[in-house]
């Protein structure tokens, strides 16, 4: 297989070496093994996020570099389902920072962690919060929908709840990619949770209250949303508007100011 250049893992150490001082945006993907319904596949968190980021980085002129692909997530309250592998929150916490402080060792000082599975979210948060307050670097995170939020709105044909999760989003972005994978005859609406003013669940609006219980007290499909109004048609659009603005964040992030940091102790010190 010829040498990809935005790979990480296809350099040579001392070419990473010579990477260091280009300054890339280095990109950590990281999804699950989960149930996604009758009709997705386990993959798909995984399928999804690194599809997009091997757009981004393509399209990105060198200002990416694609870490491995981290394939399991946080899933106990999935484990109902038979086939989904749960890493437990301190386990995945301590993993991940030790990616993120092992790259900022190296001297990159821009990673970005880009998540294909909700409840990674709240770890990733500690993870990147954690590797600036360890390291020189600047860590973020985010979760694809939230840089296409105006695109899968225009998309969008299911209410509050429809696009949680193996629903009417995912299901559309994987169909544009692989339609052979998914099994449309099997797709079932499944909203189980109970109607609420506060507590509810879907990617593209949080509740006020966050709330996760065990997956199968809510769902017995392991689909939460509306996958059977899905379309590749509605996840090109919302691919292209995801991978785009990716590509912007990098080069945003890349080139984002940094302010000097005060250390008011030492400064009062010296004025007594």
């Amino acid at each position: 297989m010829p040498k990809t250049p935005y790979l990480y893992q296809h350099h040579t150490w001392k070419e990473l070496g010579e990477r260091v001082q280009q300054q890339p945006v280095v990109v950590l993907p990281i999804g699950s093994v989960e149930d996604h319904g009758h009709h997705l596949p386990l993959d798909t968190d995984n399928f999804l996020i690194w599809s997009i980021c091997e757009e981004a980085a393509k399209r990105a002129d060198g200002e990416i570099l694609l870490l491995p692909l981290i394939p399991y997530g946080f899933e106990t309250h999935h484990m109902d389902f038979t086939g989904t592998i749960d890493i437990r929150q301190e386990h995945l916490l301590r993993f991940v920072l030790d990616v993120t402080k092992s790259v900022a060792h190296h001297g990159f000082e821009r990673i970005l962690i880009a998540d294909g599975h909700g409840s990674n979210m709240p770890i990733l948060d500690l993870v990147a919060r954690r590797t600036i307050l360890e390291t020189n670097a600047l860590c973020g995170c985010f979760i694809w929908p939230s840089l296409a939020g105006d695109e899968i709105k225009k998309q969008r044909e299911s209410g509050r709840g429809g696009m949680a999760h193996g629903g009417e989003l995912e299901t559309s972005v994987y169909l544009h990619l692989a339609p052979d994978k998914v099994q449309m005859e099997k797709a079932v609406v499944d909203i189980g949770m109970p109607e609420s003013e506060f507590i509810w669940m879907d990617l593209m609006e949080r509740s006020p209250v966050l709330l996760m219980d065990e997956w199968t007290r809510f769902s017995k499909s392991g689909t939460y949303g509306d996958p059977t109004i899905a379309s590749a048609a509605k996840g090109e659009p919302i691919f292209e508007a995801v991978v785009e603005a990716f590509v912007r964040l990098a080069r945003e992030f890349k080139n984002r100011p940094r302010g000097e940091r005060t250390d008011y102790h030492a400064k009062q010190n010296n004025l007594t």
